[in-house]
């Protein structure tokens, strides 16, 4: 049995830019990634919408403010290294009644804080004069948010964590651990592994991985299903950027909005509905075991009683088209029904403590020879390498003290 320095698990696009990080660091480091699924950035990564957040909706001083403002600087550096094709068309945050000016200028003074470069309050006219067909009487004007396909991102992460002598093992997934003396046992269904150091970056199944190690983390993980819609391509030169309505603070969600994507394409959404299962993509998708998991959780069910109206009506969204449109029109008005098309759908892995709270940041627990990845969802993708900078920043403060290595 080979011996690692590191084992990650979970092939998505954090695992990937942790591993990749610590080979580069370590050259000398025996570093391997063990995913569940046949290929990589199988599940969040591969249904992410592709976006490159600026970093303005983030508390400041949090872990998300942090890695999502330093995360851009880092994945475009990477991408220009790489040749992956990226386009910062800009965004608008968009008010459109005056109840939401206030949530609007309290956006504009985090992203300042944030040290978010080039915000600017837009009027009525200004807006028009960026998005033709947005409505709106106030928005804010991020024009350093981009695109980008994150499936092209993770495979680059992939070939270079290769290439930098890192193994990957695929259709393994973990069904146990073990704390030895000298490092953890990594069991899946057919092989053993071991390992000085554990890094879990299994998105949906994070927490369940943690207890495995050992954690004693009362928080679940509850799926949240995003569903999109397509605009027709007849219809794809209504939008110019992305426009994204004024989210609601009680929830962490931005919202339904409109996205540029850097195939051309234009996605309308997403919705945030329950899921029935952690990988459940479609209606239709159920897993009782999985259910039962969080239907047996207080914490669940503090949460129903907190946004049980918000939750209702996203499930009357997700099942009524004409409630979607609805939605639309107040950004964009002249998108009619005809115009919105089927789209895909991702699952988000959402932290919800016993007290019924989605943790709104990003939420990451150590100990002596694991750490454990949480509750990492939008701008995950956005701040993977920073992310991935910091989980090899804990692991350099853990070799240092338990191994004596210098790093």
């Amino acid at each position: 049995m080979k011996q690692y320095d590191l084992i990650v698990t979970g092939g998505g696009i954090i695992g990937l830019a942790t591993a990749y990080n610590t080979l580069k660091d370590h050259p000398h480091f025996k570093v391997a990634i063990l995913e569940k699924e046949s290929s990589i950035a199988q599940h969040q990564t591969g249904h992410n919408s592709g976006v490159i957040h600026s970093g303005i909706y983030y508390k400041p001083g949090s872990l998300k403010a942090k890695n999502c403002v330093l995360g851009v600087q880092k994945l475009l550096e990477f991408c220009n290294a790489h040749d992956i094709s990226y386009d910062l068309c800009g965004k608008l945050i968009v008010a459109t009644s005056q109840e939401e000016l206030p949530r609007l200028k309290e956006l504009f003074r985090r992203g300042q804080a944030n040290q978010v470069t080039g915000l600017k309050m837009l009027n009525a006219q200004e807006i028009k004069k960026l998005e033709p067909y947005a409505a709106g009487i106030e928005a804010i004007h991020a024009p350093n948010t981009g695109i980008v396909d994150y499936k092209k991102v993770a495979q680059t992460l992939y070939q270079e964590i290769l290439r930098l002598g890192g193994d990957v093992f695929f259709n393994q997934e973990v069904t146990g651990v073990k704390d030895e003396s000298q490092g953890v046992l990594v069991f899946s269904k057919e092989k053993e592994f071991s390992t000085k150091f554990l890094i879990n970056c299994c998105g949906l199944y994070a927490d369940s991985v943690a207890r495995k190690t050992g954690s004693s983390l009362k928080d679940k993980i509850i799926p949240f299903r995003g569903e999109y819609y397509y605009l027709k391509p007849s219809k794809a030169h209504l939008l110019k950027g992305l426009i994204y309505p004024v989210p609601n603070p009680k929830f962490p969600f931005l919202g339904v909005h409109l996205t540029k994507r850097i195939s051309g394409e234009v996605e309308v959404g997403p919705n945030a509905v329950l899921a029935f299962a952690k990988e459940g993509y479609k209606k239709s998708d159920i897993n009782i075991k999985e259910m039962g998991h969080y239907l047996k959780y207080s914490g669940f069910w503090s949460m129903v009683k907190r946004h049980w109206k918000v939750g209702f009506y996203e499930f009357y969204r997700s099942y009524f088209k004409s409630a979607f449109l609805k939605d639309i029109q107040r950004l964009m008005p002249d998108i009619k029904e005809q115009d919105l098309v089927p789209g895909g759908s991702g699952v988000r892995a959402q932290v919800v403590s016993p007290n019924g709270q989605m943790v709104d940041d990003f939420l990451i627990h150590s100990s002596s020879k694991v750490v454990n990845v949480l509750n990492a969802p939008s701008p995950g993708a956005t701040s993977c390498l920073a992310i991935g900078a910091e989980l090899k920043n804990r692991l350099n403060s853990k070799i240092k003290t338990i191994d004596g290595i210098q790093v």
